[in-house]
């Protein structure tokens, strides 16, 4: 074990804090086009609303080849590195977002975003991870999935208010900018190396299969699952105010679909940080994790079947709203639980298969999306087809509270 990295402990929530803003300012520009380009695809020289499915999706689908070897590259180089390259390609694009147009030119920028993401991402994890052990796992991923959400808070918001005024190539280069400005902190405050954990480490090499038990294979399927349905409100909600809100009118001003739209994920930013570690740390008590996940999940149901049917904007805002709180405790419980599978098995080789499995849901989300956005009341149908996935998921978790209570309390949470 790197004596230089402390697995668990006080000492380890400033790296967990200074690289979740290190990724929240990686975010800005990302977050940003998923307001803005369902409205304004055309500023960018794209020809069709399709165009901009495969923009939001490219960058996850580049990410499944390149997850496996960005795992392999942090078993080779210290975890500073690849944040700093990360650092820099996330510049470059953002800037190049505000300099170029075309829908090939922005193709291969989205394709370095994924890229960068997953160099931010799964140095994200393995900091958690080996900074946490089983009585604080929660309370620290919640802490690093909210605080780099920060991100899609100001990229959000101010992209939704400022593009309308300054356009895409004004804010694009200026989020670049500021993502530069986070390299002082990758030198002085991110380590040099991670470690794998010690189950990792007692594990013998003559047993390669033995990582993936039954817990590793239900949380990388259900990630799957879930960061498909995820997307689905993520890239289509300022076409959803677009389309049955023409002129939103609210708080006594009329708004932009894309302002109203960034003001709502912006609000779900703002409780981010605070919302996912009070869920997390309680998601670390005695009743585990799987009683939240569950009762999220059915929530998430109810709220996605709502979303797309005719009501005052303001009671369609309140539904909104819910739905994303929903979304802020699925994505705290969902990567703590894979968390746990990882740190008791192999933690590299899991959060690699973890995150394959999460980045082809999110990319294939709004690919399918736009495909069926075109269709006769194709968001009506999305929407409700979504939420009975979630009452699925949610069904087919429930046997495993009756197994966790007839077994041995463990603070792993996590049924095996």
């Amino acid at each position: 074990m790197n004596p230089t990295i402390p697995l668990s402990g006080p000492g380890g929530h400033r790296p967990v804090t200074i690289i979740a803003i290190v990724t929240a300012l990686c975010l800005l520009g990302d977050s940003m086009l998923y307001i803005v380009l369902p409205i304004y695809w055309r500023e960018i020289g794209l020809d069709a609303l399709w165009q901009v499915g495969v923009l939001l999706s490219i960058n996850r689908f580049v990410r499944l080849p390149l997850n496996p070897f960005i795992g392999w590259l942090y078993n080779k180089m210290s975890l500073r590195t690849g944040i700093f390259a990360a650092v820099l390609l996330s510049s470059v694009t953002m800037m190049g977002y505000g300099l170029w147009k075309g829908f090939v030119v922005w193709l291969v920028l989205r394709s370095v975003w994924g890229l960068a993401w997953s160099l931010l991402r799964m140095g994200g994890y393995f900091t958690v991870i080996n900074y946490s052990d089983d009585t604080n796992r929660g309370r620290l991923m919640g802490r690093y999935n909210g605080l780099s959400r920060l991100g899609s808070l100001f990229g959000m918001l101010l992209g939704g208010v400022l593009t309308p005024i300054i356009g895409i190539q004004g804010i694009s280069i200026a989020f670049g900018v500021v993502a530069l400005t986070s390299l002082p902190l990758v030198f002085l405050s991110i380590p040099h190396s991670i470690s794998e954990s010690e189950p990792s480490r007692r594990r013998s090499p003559k047993e390669p299969g033995s990582i993936w038990t039954g817990a590793v294979i239900r949380v990388i399927l259900a990630g799957l699952g879930l960061s498909l349905l995820w997307t689905v409100l993520g890239s289509t909600l300022s076409l959803l105010i677009d389309s049955n809100y023409p002129q939103p009118y609210i708080f006594g001003f009329i708004m932009t679909s894309t302002a109203l739209a960034g003001v709502l994920q912006a609000i779900r930013w703002v409780w981010e940080p605070f919302l996912a570690s009070w869920i997390g740390r309680r998601s670390d008590g005695p009743k585990g994790r799987l009683p939240m996940f569950i009762f999220a999940l059915l929530a998430s149901a109810a709220g996605y079947a709502l979303v797309p049917w005719p009501m005052p904007l303001f009671l369609w805002c309140f539904v909104i709203l819910f739905v994303m709180m929903c979304g802020t405790a699925i994505t705290t419980l969902m990567d703590a639980l894979a968390s746990d599978a990882a740190r008791a098995t192999s933690v590299i080789a899991v959060m690699t298969a973890y995150s394959v499995a999460t980045d082809l849901g999110a990319a294939l989300g709004p690919m399918l999306v736009y495909l069926f956005a075109n269709l006769n009341h194709g968001l009506f149908y999305t929407y409700l087809g979504s939420a009975l996935c979630f009452l699925l998921i949610a069904l087919s978790y429930r046997p495993l509270l009756s197994r966790q209570s007839q077994s041995v309390p463990s603070r792993m949470n996590f049924p095996r």
